[in-house]
């Protein structure tokens, strides 16, 4: 029997969001996908006087959202009220729609960062090819119909800025996360791939890969030292990483940098220490 898709307390959980905004005296119009560091994020671009479109599946939530924003008094310049644009990201006809009508709204994007979607934890053996393909569409084809979708007008302007912030899971696998994992590597060769044919367009692509994010759900690290990110730092970083145009960002504690280097350059190590991980989880879950 398949296992239900369900967020797991030491991975980042996301929803899918838009945010078009304006800041560092520049027009900026941004979309991003994000749960548990979308309020920090938003909140992080309206201070600094981004211009934002806040798209999502609850339309009530998003009212929240900008009731939030509209409440806030650390602004660092002008703040605009944000407008609001309801879609579901794991539906790509929905994508296409939505996408066409922020072009309406704005007339063209400068900066698209994407996030998506669906957290999963499970076996594989006891997980249906349609929880895969479900975490896929949300995790994987929904951030890349968006791009595929507003791409064509920055390369026309020849100008432009896309963000996918992946996981840490896009370049390590973890034991028990094989859908969300692979929806994450998919992400990171896609953009990867991305960054190399836009560049002669003058478009810039940045991947940012945050770790183990600390919320409220996240209440126990998996990392030996139990090294967190707060979703409001993980914000800052996006911002920061949006103005200096960095390819990449690895945001995460000293343990899942150090995994990331051993799977590269020790790799039989790194498969021997997974197992381990993955004998310790099954014998806990059993006893």
């Amino acid at each position: 029997m398949a296992s239900p898709l369900q967020p797991f307390p030491d991975e980042e959980d996301h929803l899918d969001e838009t945010f078009i905004s304006r800041d560092f005296q520049n027009l900026w119009r941004c979309s991003l996908k994000l749960k548990l560091i979308r309020p920090e994020c938003a909140k992080a671009f309206h201070a600094a006087g981004s211009k934002l479109v806040l798209c999502g599946r609850d339309s009530e939530k998003l009212k929240d959202l900008v009731q939030q924003l509209s409440t806030m008094t650390n602004h660092q310049k002008n703040t605009h009220k944000p407008h609001t644009v309801v879609f579901d990201l794991s539906d790509t006809k929905t994508v296409l729609n939505a996408a066409e009508e922020i072009l309406r709204y704005l007339g063209h994007v400068d900066i698209l960062i994407n996030n998506a979607g669906v957290s999963f934890r499970g076996t594989i053996v006891d997980t249906g090819l349609d929880v895969d393909k479900k975490v896929m569409e949300t995790n994987y084809f929904g951030p890349i119909a968006l791009t595929k979708a507003l791409l064509p007008s920055m390369i026309k302007r020849r100008q432009g800025h896309i963000v996918a912030i992946s996981s840490i899971q896009g370049k390590i696998s973890i034991p028990f996360r094989s859908a969300y994992a692979a929806s994450k590597h998919a992400t990171q060769a896609f953009f990867d791939c991305l960054r190399a044919e836009v560049k002669q367009y003058n478009i810039d692509v940045t991947v940012i890969s945050p770790g183990y994010i600390q919320t409220n759900l996240s209440l126990n690290a998996i990392t030996a030292d139990g090294s967190r990110y707060g979703a409001a730092e993980v914000a800052q970083v996006v911002l920061s990483a949006v103005g200096q145009k960095k390819k990449e960002v690895l945001v995460a504690g000293l343990t899942p940098s150090l995994a990331v280097c051993l799977r590269n350059l020790f790799p039989r190590l790194f498969f021997t220490l997974m197992a381990t991980r993955a004998k310790k989880e099954r014998k806990a879950k059993d006893s």
